[in-house]
Protein backbone atom coordinates (compact mmCIF):
# COMPACT_ATOMS: atom_id res chain seq x y z
CA UNK A 1 0.00 0.00 0.00
CA UNK A 2 1.44 3.36 -1.00
CA UNK A 3 1.80 6.35 1.29
CA UNK A 4 -0.88 8.20 -0.64
CA UNK A 5 -3.32 5.31 -0.25
CA UNK A 6 -2.64 5.20 3.50
CA UNK A 7 -3.26 8.94 3.74
CA UNK A 8 -6.58 8.57 1.90
CA UNK A 9 -7.58 5.66 4.12
CA UNK A 10 -6.81 7.58 7.31
CA UNK A 11 -8.69 10.65 6.03
CA UNK A 12 -11.72 8.55 5.09
CA UNK A 13 -11.78 6.82 8.49
CA UNK A 14 -11.49 10.16 10.30
CA UNK A 15 -14.36 11.54 8.23
CA UNK A 16 -16.58 8.56 8.98
CA UNK A 17 -15.77 8.72 12.71
CA UNK A 18 -16.41 12.49 12.79
CA UNK A 19 -19.83 12.13 11.15
CA UNK A 20 -20.69 9.25 13.50
CA UNK A 21 -19.68 11.32 16.54
CA UNK A 22 -21.70 14.32 15.31
CA UNK A 23 -24.73 12.12 14.74
CA UNK A 24 -24.52 10.26 18.05
CA UNK A 25 -23.54 13.10 20.39
CA UNK A 26 -25.12 16.19 18.82
CA UNK A 27 -27.78 15.46 16.21
CA UNK A 28 -29.70 12.69 17.99
CA UNK A 29 -29.91 14.52 21.35
CA UNK A 30 -31.03 17.71 19.56
CA UNK A 31 -33.63 15.73 17.60
CA UNK A 32 -35.05 13.91 20.62
CA UNK A 33 -35.27 17.05 22.78
CA UNK A 34 -38.38 18.24 20.94
CA UNK A 35 -41.69 16.64 20.08
CA UNK A 36 -43.04 18.73 17.21
CA UNK A 37 -41.65 18.00 13.76
CA UNK A 38 -40.79 21.62 12.95
CA UNK A 39 -38.89 22.00 16.24
CA UNK A 40 -36.94 18.86 15.44
CA UNK A 41 -36.07 20.13 11.94
CA UNK A 42 -34.90 23.48 13.35
CA UNK A 43 -32.86 21.79 16.09
CA UNK A 44 -31.18 19.60 13.47
CA UNK A 45 -30.49 22.65 11.30
CA UNK A 46 -29.06 24.65 14.19
CA UNK A 47 -26.86 21.71 15.17
CA UNK A 48 -25.01 22.31 11.90
CA UNK A 49 -23.55 25.41 13.56
CA UNK A 50 -22.07 23.14 16.22
CA UNK A 51 -20.63 20.94 13.46
CA UNK A 52 -19.13 24.02 11.76
CA UNK A 53 -17.63 25.17 15.07
CA UNK A 54 -16.07 21.75 15.67
CA UNK A 55 -14.62 21.74 12.15
CA UNK A 56 -13.26 25.25 12.70
CA UNK A 57 -11.55 24.28 15.94
CA UNK A 58 -10.04 21.23 14.25
CA UNK A 59 -8.85 23.32 11.32
CA UNK A 60 -7.32 25.94 13.63
CA UNK A 61 -5.56 23.25 15.63
CA UNK A 62 -4.20 21.63 12.50
CA UNK A 63 -2.98 24.94 11.13
CA UNK A 64 -1.31 25.73 14.47
CA UNK A 65 0.54 22.41 14.37
CA UNK A 66 1.71 23.02 10.80
CA UNK A 67 2.77 26.60 11.58
CA UNK A 68 4.65 25.83 14.82
CA UNK A 69 6.06 22.40 13.88
CA UNK A 70 9.60 23.65 13.32
CA UNK A 71 9.66 25.38 16.71
CA UNK A 72 8.53 22.23 18.50
CA UNK A 73 10.87 19.79 16.80
CA UNK A 74 13.82 22.10 17.28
Amino acid sequence: MSNQAITYLVAACCGVFAIAAYTAWILIPAWTSYSRWWERIMAAFLSLYVLAAMAGVGLAGGLAIVYFWDNWTG
